[in-house]
């Protein structure tokens, strides 16, 4: 019996953390160490972020555009244990004092897939954080178009081989800068 409540508050923990990025705008409460009370209220809307905070009894409220933020990071952090380790998916930018915590749980089976549905509903790129805190792109994005490999040309392509080679080696015609001017010439079709 001991197990099953063991679980159920597991469960019940990591319901709790769990936001639902298309019900925008979401308010929550988010960890805050500068913070009188360690809690500021975030206000997470489709185009900006307000967070509110008191330090020292100065009530303060930051209001950034999200194009502000880097974009959705996937941080590592330090587990309860040594041998454990906590996985968070956070709104990441420059000044680590402004960045949000979107999810949060004690192991990594649904964080691929709250990292890719926050990134696509706030049309923010996808990142990847290291242990060292550098940040890595996993997808290169030029706005909302997806930017890759080139397609291989016509040469190189599939269809390569339904099409003729001399089509592709065929160069057009060059004259000649000064014109050939044939006089006084006997001309091979008409004999004298």
């Amino acid at each position: 019996m001991r197990r099953q409540t063991e679980i159920l508050e597991a469960a019940a923990r990591v319901r709790s953390k769990r936001l639902d990025p298309t019900q925008l705008p979401l308010s929550f409460k988010n960890h805050d160490a500068s913070a009188d009370g360690g809690e500021r209220a975030v206000t997470l809307e489709t185009d900006r972020v307000v967070l509110a905070r008191r330090i020292s009894d100065v009530a303060m409220r930051i209001n950034l555009p999200l194009t502000a933020y880097r974009g959705v990071a996937i941080r590592l952090l330090q587990g309860e244990t040594e041998f454990e380790d906590r996985v968070s998916v956070v709104l990441s930018h420059a000044d680590t004092g402004l960045e949000v915590i979107l999810f949060e749980a004690d192991d990594d089976t649904d964080v691929i897939a709250e990292w890719r549905k926050w990134g696509s509903t706030l049309g923010l790129p996808l990142l990847m954080e290291g242990m060292d805190g550098n940040t890595v792109c996993a997808e290169t994005k030029l706005g909302d178009v997806q930017v890759g490999r080139p397609r291989p040309r016509r040469r190189h392509s599939l269809l390569s081989g339904r099409r003729p080679r001399f089509l592709g080696r065929r160069r057009t015609a060059k004259l000649p800068l000064v014109p050939f001017v044939h006089r006084d010439e006997r001309e091979i079709i008409a004999r004298e």
